[in-house]
């Protein structure tokens, strides 16, 4: 008997290196483990399988650097995974060569995101990213080469030593080499890092700029064709696209409140009223399923009115309505009324409501003010 659960993502925490701002959980090197950590994953869904549907619409695979992966691990797994209507892996540029894409596409991989971060030597330097941009541009065209016609491109803005006129550059780059989807995060080093330790000054000079910039990475982006479809996430909209839609559709589950199976050290699950979260240690994982265990994981319990809260905060990151249908205990209706009177929001037909422009860029601000 097969479940409802239709999005799967699964953790690949192996990377070259760490960079310094990086609070994702990692594993530097570690060749030796990665096909016993393969072995693991696949163990893991073979425990969890039951809650998956028989098709699934996304898989996504993250980390870390997936594509860092030894070949013949990453190509096992790649193997075992259940059919999907998206499957995306996560690429590192200078891991991209002709042999790993013609990998992932004999594995029905169809949309990789390519961790570009910056057009600019100096501030891929401060970033601690091993890629040049020569590199960016030739892991597309080799992606491109292999057929792969949906490519994403992570931009970071923030960096320490990046000016507006940088930032223009970043996205001029980017958009020359005419991805499907773009994202664009503003720089986030989190306290204790060492980023933060080297960088705590010019770091906060930066915070004073970031509402710039976004109303920057807005402006080009949207004025070049690409549809600003959630907070930090842009793709190229349908009509110049032959029809096709190419939001990614397994970000969308996660922003639409829909279930997920998360597979991997720290991997997340939302199952119902339940959250899971595995160990970030991977011996721990490792020893657990080798014995037939589950990992260690944490448990939370989700009550009806998280699952609302959450339901707010992520659906109006987007740009079609919110459905306030089952929402009118955690929505303050009058807090509507006064951000449609600063022209933030907007109340629509069939009980819905979207944030206009000006609200987006207030994010989180305006929709605290909405939470009852």
């Amino acid at each position: 008997m097969t479940g409802a659960v239709r999005h799967l993502y699964v953790h690949l925490p192996f990377c070259a290196h760490r960079c310094g701002y990086c609070d994702f959980v990692t594993a530097v090197g570690r060749h030796d483990s990665h096909g016993a950590y393969v072995d693991s994953l696949l163990a893991e869904l073979d425990l969890e399988r039951h809650v998956l549907a028989e098709q699934v619409e996304t898989v996504y695979l993250g980390g870390g650097t997936p594509t860092f992966t030894e070949p013949g691990a990453l190509d096992r797994l790649l193997a075992s995974l259940p059919g999907a209507d998206e499957l995306t892996v996560e690429a590192n540029p200078e891991t991209v060569t002709p042999a790993l894409a013609e990998l992932l596409v004999r594995n029905g991989v169809d949309r990789v995101s390519l961790g570009a971060q910056s057009f600019e030597p100096r501030l891929l330097a401060v970033l601690e990213r091993r890629a040049r941009p020569d590199d960016v541009r030739a892991a597309v065209h080799t992606l491109r080469d292999a057929s792969i016609d949906n490519i994403s491109l992570d931009l970071i803005y923030g960096v320490p030593g990046q000016g507006s006129a940088d930032l223009a550059r970043d996205l001029e780059a980017a958009l020359a080499l005419e991805p499907e989807h773009l994202s664009c995060y503003e720089l986030e080093a989190k306290p204790g890092t060492r980023f933060t330790h080297t960088f705590g000054d010019e770091l906060a000079r930066q915070s004073e700029a970031l509402e710039g910039y976004f109303e920057q990475v807005v402006a080009t982006l949207t004025a070049a064709g690409y549809r600003w479809y959630e907070t930090a996430n842009f793709c190229r909209r349908a009509e110049s696209a032959g029809g096709r839609d190419l939001r990614s559709r397994h970000n969308l589950a996660y922003w639409l409140g829909r279930d997920y199976l998360g597979l991997g050290i720290g991997a997340v699950s939302t199952l119902g009223a339940v959250r899971l979260r595995n160990t970030p240690r991977l011996p721990a994982y490792l020893a657990a399923l080798a014995s037939g265990e589950r990992p260690p994981r944490e448990l939370e319990r989700l009550d009806a009115d998280v699952k609302c809260r959450e339901r707010v905060m992520l659906g109006l990151r987007l740009d079609e309505p919110l459905a306030l249908a089952g929402l009118r205990e955690t929505i303050d209706e009058s807090a509507i009324g006064r951000l449609e009177s600063l022209g933030l929001a907007e109340r629509h037909e069939l009980g819905t409501l979207t944030l206009t422009p000006r609200g987006r860029f207030l994010g989180g601000g305006v929709t605290a003010e909405l939470l009852a």
